[in-house]
């Protein structure tokens, strides 16, 4: 489970002074997620979960990191045929982004952490347009890797890789006694369909991959090795953090 954040590394705990006080030595970490269907099995807000412990864990490991809110939807069009998706499109999540980030001049750069796939054109389009701006910034988005007692090389969606996410991190949610496999196929080769057709046109229960095998353990480890990379990205981008953490600034 992810652990309480402290009031001085969560924005949203935080007042507008305490952020003046530190905000031009901080990163603002911000999760970007979805409300979009996870088979039967996992709840639709899987992806935000994972964006959320991800930004937690990287401030875990960087004291220099502050974790804004999650935005918890984001670019679902190919899974609105499975109800409780709700996406905000294409277009308006670009322009959201752009706003979030000119929003956070006060802050040293903005990491955005995307746990959605569908939201990589959006986010690689509102980076451009930050950028050109000057802002500071990087996007990022796990690619996973598979641990060493992996059941099989990671899958796309609602497979074991997410089911053994959410059963480390909100094992209440996942319905194990749900869970069955669907589409198999490697993603490059249904991806054309996805996009102009739809998931449900893949996979009638949802599922790219199959959940059997996944676990809390290797959840954890997808976690730790998803983490490592972040944080070698923020840094190859940003640099180590500065300095010691302030006097008195608790950890998570």
């Amino acid at each position: 489970m992810s652990a309480p954040v402290a009031p001085t590394r969560a924005l949203a705990a935080m007042t507008w002074a305490e952020v003046a006080a530190v905000a031009g030595r901080r990163l603002l970490a911000v999760p970007l997620g979805a409300t979009e269907q996870h088979g039967p099995h996992l709840p639709l807000g899987t992806d935000t979960v994972v964006a959320d412990a991800l930004c937690r864990r990287l401030a875990d490991r960087r004291h220099d990191v502050v974790v804004a809110p999650a935005l918890p939807f984001g670019s679902s069009g190919e899974h609105r045929a499975f109800p409780g998706t709700v996406s905000i499109g294409q277009p308006a999540l670009e322009q959201v982004v752009v706003e979030l980030v000119r929003s956070a001049d006060a802050f040293r750069a903005v990491v955005l952490v995307s746990g959605h796939g569908g939201n990589a054109a959006p986010l690689q389009r509102a980076a451009a347009t930050a950028g050109a701006e000057g802002r500071h910034l990087l996007v990022w988005w796990p690619t996973p890797a598979a641990p060493r007692h992996a059941p099989r090389p990671p899958d796309a969606h609602a497979g074991w890789v997410e089911t053994s996410l959410l059963l480390a991190l909100r094992p209440a949610q996942v319905h194990l006694e749900r869970a069955q496999p669907g589409d198999l196929r490697p993603l490059h080769t249904v991806a054309d369909t996805l996009r102009t057709e739809g998931m449900a046109a893949v996979t009638a229960n949802g599922v790219l991959g199959d959940p059997a095998g996944a676990s809390p353990e290797l959840g954890v480890a997808l976690l730790d090795l998803a983490v490592a990379e972040l944080e070698a990205a923020v840094t190859r981008r940003f640099g180590p953090p500065a300095g010691e953490p302030e006097a008195g600034q608790p950890r998570w």
